[in-house]
């Protein structure tokens, strides 16, 4: 059965849906002249500017949660894995999906807006069930209801518990000998002490955690990198070449051909940042303002500072160290070109990100998957939801569940097809509303 679904999750993850992926973000990118180049400075400062309209919560406070979803074990796991499976050239890949896919979060961040509504709370609920029924029609639910039912699974089975939670139970193991089974009920408890609050809660942690997390991980990555700067002229130069040409055998390293180079690339860039599959509009659909084009500019750096800068920087200190040649692979790779600099302490501050990233993904996932279950069942069964949602992170360190884990995978996948639909049915609209906006700014 594991070997059934496996198959079945790479033909989900297969060429057909990281061509839709990425075809949609080259689309949105020609329709809208590029705008992940000529308006990301105006998208940074907006990100600091003081919010005018309705909402749950700040602009930079949806941007956080989007990003505690998003910045996760992918970007030290994932870009490992990428890299090692795919060789050099998977990085230069990574970022072409992250590219394209700044102008589709962009498409999220301005459709959440404009088509979100109030639950019978009075709280925001936004994301791709709100503008495929308000956008496209009430005829078109069907869609709206199967991406829901997607993002709830997701939440409870998938990125948002039980993978979260192996990765931090497994790192802090390693690194400190602690108990998986005394972590995941401490990590449950931690959870239902901030989700039950709401997305106010959520997004005040994930304003304070999100920047340290980020912010302690690029500083360290910049030093190992600094230390081996003599090798990044030359490691650039691989990363290109690589990316069109088939990489040889070096080391432990097996050697690999372009098109795994490209599949690995764009699927684990895809995967990291999350561009089209939906999830990050969720969060964006809270924020204060009344303008979806300014949301959109906000929401389209969350891919840039996840892959762009955070990616990069992981791929980077894999391949100037040379542990990409090695036997290892996925957390201890990462941790291995670490260590190279900072010796023990560099594995310390890895884990430390590793937790603090997994962990802020919970959150971020379990507002999702709130929403999702809100627009399915109403206000009503949320705490239900919230309990089942504790009581999943808490079985976290009990379980070893490879089939769910695939199923969840799988699910994930899903949700991005009936996003992408919405995305290009409502095309013209955000074409539209970008030219009012760009014509009187």
């Amino acid at each position: 059965m594991i070997a059934f679904f496996s198959q079945l999750d790479s033909l989900v993850w297969g060429p057909p849906l990281l061509i839709l992926l990425v075809g949609t973000g080259i689309y949105l990118s020609a329709r809208l002249n590029l705008i992940q180049i000529t308006k990301l400075p105006k998208a940074i400062k907006l990100i600091f500017t003081d919010d005018r309209g309705e909402g749950d919560i700040s602009s930079f406070a949806a941007l956080a949660t989007a990003l505690a979803a998003t910045v996760g074990t992918g970007n030290i796991v994932g870009v490992a894995t990428a890299i090692k499976s795919g060789g050099p050239g998977a990085l230069f890949w990574m970022w072409v999906a992250a590219f394209f896919g700044m102008a589709t979060k962009y498409a999220e961040g301005l459709l959440a807006i404009k088509y979100r509504s109030k639950d019978a709370n009075g709280e925001v609920s936004g994301g791709p069930m709100h503008y495929i029924i308000n956008g496209m029609g009430h005829q078109w639910k069907p869609l709206a209801i199967f991406f829901a039912v997607a993002g709830v699974l997701v939440a409870w089975f998938g990125i948002g518990t039980f993978t979260q939670v192996n990765s931090i139970t497994s790192s802090l193991e390693n690194s400190f000998g602690v108990s998986p089974k005394l972590v995941s009920p401490i990590l449950g408890v931690l959870t239902a002490l901030i989700i039950f609050g709401g997305i106010q809660s959520i997004s005040k942690i994930s304003e304070k955690v999100v920047p340290f997390m980020a912010g302690l991980y690029i500083m360290a990555a910049l030093l190992v990198i600094t230390f081996h700067y003599k090798n990044v002229p030359a490691t650039v130069s691989l990363v290109f070449t690589s990316a069109f040409t088939k990489t040889a055998a070096v080391g432990g390293f097996t050697g690999t051909v372009v098109k795994e180079a490209i599949q690995k690339g764009i699927a684990r860039g895809v995967f990291s940042n999350e561009s089209g599959l939906g999830s990050a509009p969720i969060a964006a659909a809270a924020a204060k303002t009344d303008e979806p084009v300014e949301q959109g500019l906000i929401s389209m750096t969350g891919t840039f500072i996840d892959t762009i800068i955070i990616c990069t920087l992981t791929g980077l200190t894999i391949l100037v160290t040379g542990q990409w040649t090695t036997s290892l692979d996925g957390a201890p790779l990462t941790q291995a070109a670490f260590a190279e600099i900072f010796g023990q302490w560099g594995i310390l501050a890895l884990t430390i990100s590793l937790v603090l990233f997994a962990f802020t993904t919970i959150l971020g996932w379990s507002y999702y998957g709130e929403r999702c279950f809100e627009f399915l069942f109403g206000v009503k069964y949320l705490p239900l939801y919230r309990l089942i949602f504790v009581i999943m992170v808490s079985l976290g360190g009990f379980l070893s569940l490879d089939l769910i884990w695939i199923l969840a995978d799988i699910v994930n996948g899903l949700m991005a097809i009936p996003n992408l639909i919405a995305l290009l049915a409502l095309s013209p609209i955000i074409i539209k509303e970008t030219n009012r906006y760009f014509t009187k700014n």
